[in-house]
């Protein structure tokens, strides 16, 4: 009998989702006992064509990590969905569109500009960009198209499963895969991190105070930060409550604050609102003057509340949705 195929692929993102597969360790020894991996270009000598090759269905199941900026990056995530049965959003960057959905606050010619025209690092007095289509000694070469705004998996296709994290955990992995290779599967739209808030899972939990306030915000860099102690109580901005558990609470863990990358539970329809509720809920501000003084204090809201997910929540960033 055949093992169940798997793909494995990669869009807009830093290759963190990757490294997790990899740090599996000796589990990833049964995986590849379970499956067969017939698809993994960041791993292994796959082309484009190995998968139009395939019949469509015939992948049981593939982990699609990154958010989609690219025509290419769009054009594979078709294919893919055609050759499988099931599609996983693995990752933040596909689940949320992720920290390259930031990009999403200006136009495609803001950032072609600055990236080659007026970037410090750069110098091309001609003002030359790519071309999605040029010609050199005869040939026609061919770049993909850089879209005008940055989506998550599912704006683009259907999507099956979410495995968020930025990257999602080693155990998180295994116990997807196992789930999805066994004889009873989750319903559609299922989230494998736990619907339940990272505050009421945290190792410190116990230290936060009951009537919790502060009367400013501070960044982990301004102060020296109690290793045992609530960091919201500590004044700094911690999303765990609003927040899903499931990452092991490994930035606690190495005495720094959540910074949301598993998104909200199913209980919150907008993450940052979620968020930044949770922070001015803390705020002991008396009049206007405080509060615009404990604003002032969080120097980027916008990549502190929405660093994950500009992409899918109510705040979209100013660009064109439809281009």
């Amino acid at each position: 009998m055949s093992k169940p195929k798997v793909a494995f692929y990669w869009c807009a993102s830093c290759g963190g989702c990757e490294e997790t597969v990899v740090d599996l360790a000796e589990d990833i020894v049964k995986v590849i006992e379970s499956v067969d991996i017939v698809f993994w270009p960041v791993a292994m000598d796959f082309k484009k064509d190995d998968v139009e090759k395939l019949a469509d269905n015939s992948l049981t199941a593939t982990f699609i990590n990154g958010a989609i900026r690219t025509s290419e990056q769009q054009e594979m995530c078709y294919l893919l969905r055609r050759k499988s049965k099931l599609i996983i959003s693995f990752g933040s960057c596909a689940c949320f569109g992720g920290i390259p959905s930031l990009a999403n606050q200006f136009e495609r010619d803001e950032i072609l500009k600055y990236v080659y025209e007026e970037a410090p690092s750069v110098e091309n007095n001609s003002k030359t960009r790519p071309q999605i289509k040029s010609q050199d000694n005869g040939y026609q070469l061919q770049l993909p198209e850089f879209h005008n705004i940055v989506r998550a998996l599912d704006e683009v296709i259907e999507v099956d499963y979410y495995l968020p994290g930025c990257p999602p955990t080693p155990n998180l992995v295994k116990e997807a895969i196992e789930t999805l290779l066994g004889t009873k599967l989750p319903p559609k739209g299922f989230n494998f991190a736990p619907d339940i808030a990272l505050c009421q899972d945290c190792p410190r939990k116990d230290s936060k105070p009951k009537d919790l306030s502060i009367i400013e915000f501070k960044r982990p860099s301004q102060v020296i930060m109690d290793p045992e102690k609530c960091f919201l109580s500590q004044g700094i901005i911690c999303l765990g409550p609003a927040t899903r558990k499931g990452c092991e609470a490994l930035c606690i863990n190495g005495n720094m604050p959540c910074t949301g990358c598993f998104g909200p539970t199913s209980k919150a329809r907008d993450y940052g609102a979620k968020a930044l509720s949770a922070m001015a809920s803390i705020l002991d501000a008396k009049d206007e003057k405080e509060i615009e003084k404990g604003v002032s204090q969080v120097l980027d809201p916008l990549g502190t509340f929405y660093r994950y997910g500009l992409s899918k929540f109510l705040l979209r960033g100013k660009v064109n949705r439809r281009s």
